[in-house]
């Protein structure tokens, strides 16, 4: 007499439970289902043996996501006894195609019987038949919709529809699941953007706060918008000319926004965070640097994306220019202000402050803006064309004196424009780097 077993279920008629211990084993250690025996380990049999064989293995085939069949074996014993023997599967979590990917259609065997897989477990699951990377594992939630992605895709005249789902990354390889990347960019997506808004210096004093929800895109241009309303336009006066500055570059805002929406670490659950007070704006993403990058490497330019396929989603959209550029620009629309942006890495954390150019510490540090001549652009673009000029190129191509050409490149040495090489006829300009 056999025994029910961690690898061994009886069952006397055949019902719907079947499918739920074929999963079971499948996302286990596998195991061997009977049926035809009752829990005493006594066969009785099963009446016709034709119709009930055809049953089962349509039933195994149409019932079960993702596709179970190559790990199943059926045996017709002798004594009217149905062997189903089940191998662990390659593609784990197995579950009921009724239920979908979540803890009602997911089992596991436990001793001598299937209970439903915890959500952990399914992650688990997912995690090691998928991979470590978030955006192409398999997503929990199936039941997603992409009314702000089509806006957005077509917004900027790029198709987007289910033939170009896997291409994308949107679906796996099969074309019959969502992956993590289509609940990013799901309205379903559960990750939020909270934006707060401060009185004082050490962020303690509320003035408002805001949670953005929904699709990244619609994250995206939600936040953008209310913190282009928290930037505000001071005006001054040169004279009789008013000149109007606002407190942060647009575009900072913008590439700030964006790099922590692309690079975030989205296998977490906690919200990309942006703190205003008057003198900073803060961007807090999830998720520290990838290994062998340090922020030097970020501010010049080097990028390795955590998310690739999404940053290319992005990319795909002239949201973002090639990887990298993002920071460099947001470091370029600072080059003529003291108070540069900072960027602070923890093991789990980036953020990347930019400093309120109008705010009094400022104001106090300003640099003066050099004003080039027309002879030094002139200058300076023969050297971005060929590299390097010479005095006697100077003269000629402004054509100056000896004495006039001295004087000029002195200048732009002087004011960290150019590097002067060598010495007596071998002498040559270029620009510094």
């Amino acid at each position: 007499m056999i025994f029910e077993t961690e690898n061994i279920e009886f069952k006397s008629q055949v019902t719907d439970e079947i499918y739920k211990e074929v999963i079971a084993f499948a996302n286990t250690d596998g195991g061997t289902i009977y049926i035809g025996i009752d829990d005493n380990g006594n066969a009785v049999g099963i009446d016709n043996v034709d119709e009930t064989y055809t049953r089962i293995t349509n039933g195994i085939r149409d019932a079960i996501q993702p596709d179970v069949t190559m790990f199943v074996k059926y045996t017709l014993q002798d004594n009217q006894v149905v062997r189903i023997t089940v191998g662990e599967g390659s593609s784990k979590p197995y579950y009921l195609k009724s239920k979908g990917l979540k803890p009602s259609g997911v089992y596991i065997r436990q001793g001598t019987s299937s209970a439903q897989a915890s959500p952990e477990q399914i992650r688990q699951m997912i995690k090691e038949s998928d991979g470590d990377v978030f955006e192409d594992m398999r997503s929990m939630e199936q039941s997603l919709s992409f009314h702000a992605a089509e806006k957005m895709f077509k917004k900027y005249n790029v198709e987007f529809s289910e033939e170009k789902y896997r291409v994308l990354g949107i679906t796996d390889d099969s074309k019959s699941l969502y992956t993590n990347l289509a609940l990013l960019l799901s309205d379903q997506c559960m990750h939020t953007t909270k934006v707060a808004v401060f009185g004082n210096d050490s962020n303690t004093e509320f003035r408002d706060s805001k949670e953005f929800k929904g699709s990244i895109f619609e994250q995206l241009e939600d936040a953008f918008g209310y913190l282009m309303l928290c930037n505000k336009t001071v005006a001054t006066f040169k004279g009789l000319e008013r000149v109007e500055r606002s407190d942060y570059p647009q575009e900072a805002i913008r590439e700030a926004l964006l790099n922590a929406i692309v690079h975030r670490d989205y296998s977490f659950s906690g919200s990309i965070i942006i703190n205003v007070n008057d003198n900073e704006m803060e961007f807090i993403s999830i998720g520290g640097l990838l290994p062998g990058l340090s922020p030097d490497d970020i501010r010049s330019g080097i990028s390795q994306p955590r998310n690739k396929k999404l940053a290319e989603v992005f990319h795909r959209l002239h949201l973002i220019e090639s990887y990298g550029t993002g920071i460099r620009r947001i470091y370029n629309f600072y080059s003529n202000c003291a108070i540069q942006p900072r960027i602070e890495v923890t093991a789990n954390t980036f953020k990347i402050v930019l400093p309120n150019m109008n705010s009094n510490n400022a104001k106090e540090t300003t640099i003066t803006t050099l004003a080039i001549t027309p002879q030094m652009q002139t200058v300076l673009d023969f050297i971005e064309e060929n590299g390097q000029i010479t005095d006697s190129e100077v003269q000629e191509l402004l054509e100056i004196k000896n004495t006039r050409a001295y004087t000029l490149m002195k200048k732009m040495e002087k004011e960290g424009l150019i590097v002067i090489v060598g010495r007596g006829s071998s002498k040559k300009y270029m620009k510094k780097d």
